[in-house]
């Protein structure tokens, strides 16, 4: 059995760019807890305030339940 995470990734969160420094960074954060890169997607991420949205990534993380 697997378990999965996702987690959402707006580039405002990274000073508006989203490099491949910061995205090692948070894969290895999950990484150190268990969690392996299932996939990633482009998507347009609505903002908690107000009608806007952001460009940023969808990333799915799965692992063995245990």
């Amino acid at each position: 059995m697997y378990e999965y995470k996702c987690v959402e990734l707006r580039s405002k969160m990274f000073g508006g760019a989203l490099s491949g420094d910061k995205l090692e960074r948070v894969l290895n954060e999950w990484a150190a807890k268990g969690w392996q890169l299932k996939s990633t997607a482009a998507v347009d991420v609505k903002g908690r305030i107000g009608p806007g949205g952001t460009d940023g990534l969808l990333i799915t993380f799965e692992r063995q339940k245990g």
